[in-house]
C-alpha cells in the first residue's frame, strides 16, 4: 500500500487569465505610440502586431489572412480542405500583393472570351496576360475591355484583347521606383515585365504599390508578398499536403492536433522537419516537458493551449488540461531556454488577456472566437432576434469532427464520434481590421501600465498579482445601470 502513486503529494494550483491581474509600475511611457508591439513569430518572421488568426473553419480562410497580414499579423489557414483547395487559398493570399507578381495569370489568345471572364472571375483578378506557348507576350485582356460585349462565347481572347505593340511594357530588371514613376507617367494599371527575348516575366500592379504605402506594418516576405501559416494533420496525407503548400510558397506550417505530447504528433513534427526546412510549428501542449519534445522534434515554435478555447470542451470531456497563464508561463520557459518562441492558443477574450499572455512569456498570440464574428471569418451569417451573429465551431466539435471523418473517407459511425467542442453563435463585429487595431490599442495601453516599451522588455519587467473573485468582480463594471 505504501508503494501506491500519491497523485496529489505534487499538487500546484494552476492560474488562468481571470485569476491574476499584472501589477502597475512606474513607466517612463508618455504615449502609447511610443510602444513598439512587434515581436518573433518563429525563425526570421517577426510581426508587428503579434497576433494570429486561428487555424479553425470557421476563423481563417484567405481573406481573413490577407487583413491579418496586412494589420501587422498572420493568419493560419485551416486543413479541413482538400489538398489543392488549401493550396489554392495559399496562392490566394501570395497573390494579393506583391513588388512584382512572378507567375501572372495568363491565357491564350485563341480561347473563347467566355473562358477569360470565368478565369477573371474565378482568381478575383480584374485582368489576364496573354500568352503563346514560349510565353512570349502578345497582349493583355481586362475586364474593361469585356464589360460591354454581349457575345463572349462567339468571340476569342485575341479578338478583344490589347496587342502587345499598343502595350507599355518594362525590363524584368526594372525597380519598385522605376515602375511606379512608369505607373504615374503613363497613368496605368498593369505593367507586363519581359526579358530581353520578349518573354513575359512578371507583372507589377498599382495597386499593389499603393498597398505598400497604405499597410506599411504588413507582415511580407522578401519578394513583398504577404506572409501565410497553414495547417496539417498527423494522418494520411498530411506530407503529400505539406509538399504541396510548400510548393505553394506558404510561409509557416502548422501541425494541428488537439493533444501534440503524443508520439504520434511527435513523429509528424519529426517527418516534416525532415522534408523541409520551411518554419514550423508544434502543438498544442501545456506543459514544459511537452514544449521540449516538440522543440527536439524538429519544430520552430511550440503553440501552447489544453483546453482553454471558447469552444473547447477538452477540459470537460477529458478531465486534462492547464490553465493557461501556468500553460503559458512553463511552456515558454522551457522553450526560452532553448531559445525558441511559444504562441499561446486560447482563451483570449479582451486585449488585458492579450496583455497577460505576453507577459507571462508567450511571444505571440491565436485568437478565434473574436475574429470569428468579423466578415472576413468564412463562418454562416445568421439573424436571431434582430441581431446579427455567425456561425463558430471548435475543431473537435461534432460537427467538425464527422465532417473530418467524411472528407478523409472514415467510417461515420456516430457512436465513434466524442465531440471535445461545441458548435455556437458569436456576435457579428464587422471588419477583422478594426478589431485588431482595438486589441493592438489596448496591448500598447497594457504595456505601458507595466512599464515596458516592447514585448521582450514586458517579459523582463511584467509582475502578476493573484485576484480573488472579489477582485475580479470589481474588475468590471459595478454599481451602476447600464444605458
Amino acid at each position: 500500500m505504501s508503494d501506491a502513486p500519491r497523485p496529489l503529494d505534487d499538487l500546484v494550483v494552476g492560474l488562468t487569465f481571470d485569476d491574476v491581474l499584472l501589477v502597475p509600475a512606474r513607466s517612463a511611457v508618455t504615449s502609447r505610440r511610443d510602444v513598439d508591439t512587434s515581436s518573433l513569430l518563429l525563425g526570421e518572421i517577426r510581426l508587428e502586431s503579434p497576433i494570429i488568426a486561428a487555424n479553425m473553419d470557421t476563423v481563417c480562410e484567405s481573406a481573413m489572412a490577407v487583413t491579418l497580414a496586412r494589420e501587422g499579423g498572420i493568419g493560419f489557414l485551416h486543413r479541413f480542405l482538400t489538398i489543392e483547395k488549401q493550396v489554392k487559398k495559399v496562392e490566394q493570399v501570395k497573390r494579393a500583393e506583391s513588388i512584382v507578381i512572378e507567375k501572372p495569370y495568363t491565357i491564350a489568345a485563341g480561347r473563347p472570351a467566355a473562358e477569360a471572364r470565368a478565369l477573371m472571375d474565378e482568381n478575383g483578378v480584374a485582368g489576364l496576360l496573354v500568352v503563346e506557348g514560349d510565353r512570349r507576350l502578345l497582349g493583355i485582356l481586362t475586364g474593361r475591355d469585356l464589360r460591354f460585349e454581349d457575345d463572349l462565347g462567339g468571340k476569342s481572347v485575341a479578338d478583344l484583347m490589347t496587342p502587345a505593340e499598343r502595350l507599355v511594357t518594362a525590363s524584368s530588371r526594372t525597380t519598385a521606383e522605376d515602375a511606379r514613376r512608369i505607373l504615374r507617367e503613363k497613368r496605368l494599371e498593369k505593367l507586363p515585365l519581359v526579358d530581353d527575348e520578349g518573354r513575359l516575366a512578371g507583372l507589377i500592379t498599382a495597386s499593389d504599390l499603393l498597398k505598400r504605402a497604405r499597410y506599411p506594418q504588413a507582415t511580407k516576405d522578401d519578394k513583398g508578398r504577404l506572409r501565410v501559416g497553414a495547417a496539417v494533420g498527423v494522418r494520411g496525407e498530411f506530407l503529400d499536403r505539406t509538399d504541396a503548400l510548400v510548393e505553394a510558397g506558404v510561409d509557416v506550417l502548422v501541425v494541428d492536433v488537439a493533444h501534440g505530447h503524443t508520439e504520434l504528433a511527435l513523429d509528424a513534427v519529426a517527418a516534416i522537419r525532415k522534408r523541409t526546412d520551411v518554419a514550423l510549428v508544434g502543438g498544442n501542449v501545456a506543459t514544459a516537458a511537452g514544449a521540449r519534445d516538440l522543440i527536439a522534434a524538429g519544430a520552430d515554435a511550440v503553440k501552447v493551449g489544453v483546453g482553454p478555447g471558447s469552444t473547447c470542451t477538452t477540459r470537460i470531456v477529458t478531465g486534462a488540461g492547464v490553465p493557461q497563464i501556468t500553460a503559458i508561463s512553463e511552456a515558454s520557459r522551457a522553450a526560452a531556454e532553448l531559445g525558441k518562441p511559444v504562441i499561446a492558443d486560447g482563451g483570449i477574450r479582451a486585449s488585458g488577456d492579450i496583455v497577460k499572455a505576453l507577459a507571462a512569456g508567450a511571444s505571440t498570440v491565436m485568437i478565434g472566437n473574436m475574429l470569428g464574428g468579423t466578415d472576413e471569418s468564412p463562418g454562416q451569417t445568421i439573424t436571431r432576434g434582430g441581431k446579427r451573429f455567425k456561425i463558430h465551431r471548435g475543431m473537435a466539435s461534432f460537427g467538425a469532427t464527422l465532417g473530418r471523418k467524411e472528407r478523409l473517407d472514415e467510417e461515420p459511425m456516430l457512436f465513434d464520434v466524442v465531440a471535445e467542442g461545441v458548435e455556437a453563435m458569436v456576435p457579428y463585429r464587422g471588419r477583422a481590421a478594426e478589431i485588431v487595431r482595438q486589441l493592438i490599442g489596448g496591448l500598447r495601453s497594457g504595456m505601458s501600465y507595466c512599464g515596458a516599451t516592447s514585448i521582450d522588455e514586458l517579459h523582463r519587467v511584467a509582475r502578476f498579482i493573484r485576484m480573488s473573485p472579489a477582485g475580479l468582480r470589481e474588475s468590471h463594471p459595478h454599481d451602476v445601470e447600464g444605458i
